[in-house]
């Protein structure tokens, strides 16, 4: 049997929207034939190393980095940017990017704000800032995605989002679950494509 093709899906996330998006991220990989999701968290700030991980998913290490075949990131928005917890991890991978490990790998990201104006868009663009200094390569969302016409709520063309409402109440909608399933399809289809060349 063929290797797994697999798919890193690391989020970080205060109320669960963003775990839940994971995890519509991470099927939508599964769609694939022969690819596969590892879903891992990133720990809050000053959490001790060996602290064990309350949201259910494993911590991320560098290792999960080096060897996937694809990255989906995904952080609520902090004031238009990723959360702190998730650029604390990227602003120790240095020693990837010495090294060239990223390079060449697709990659996607996906957000959760408070309102639809809370800055979702630029956030997506904040989070691809470092992995495009890796070397990776960016997907987003096509406008073939008919969601992607129709979302009232959250989702664009830089990845997908969804608009959680100022106390966290709004569940995801039915266009922004079809476009987290579209985002990790589609990751997991180029990153397919890009072992076979």
């Amino acid at each position: 049997m063929a290797d797994l093709i697999e798919i890193l899906v690391l989020y970080y996330s205060r109320h669960g929207h963003v775990r839940e998006m994971a995890q519509l991220v991470a099927r939508g990989v599964l769609s694939v034939p022969g690819c596969s999701a590892r879903v891992r968290t990133v720990a809050p700030i000053n959490t001790p190393a060996d602290e064990v991980s309350t949201e259910g998913d494993a911590w991320v290490t560098k290792d999960d980095l080096r060897e996937c075949a694809g990255l989906a990131l995904g952080s609520p928005t902090r004031f238009g940017n990723m959360a702190a917890p998730l650029k604390a991890f990227l602003d120790t991978t240095s020693d990837l990017w010495l090294s060239g490990e990223l390079i060449g790998k697709p990659a996607a990201v996906f957000t959760a704000t408070g309102s639809l104006h809370g800055g979702h868009e630029t956030t997506l663009l904040s989070m691809m800032l470092p992995l495009l200094h890796h070397g990776m390569l960016i997907l987003g969302l096509p406008y073939s995605e008919a969601a992607l016409m129709r979302t009232e709520a959250g989702g664009s063309p830089y990845g997908a989002g969804h608009v959680a409402g100022a106390n966290g109440e709004r569940a995801i909608t039915e266009d922004e679950k079809a476009l987290c399933l579209a985002l990790g399809k589609r990751l997991a289809t180029t990153a397919k494509q890009l072992a076979k060349s």
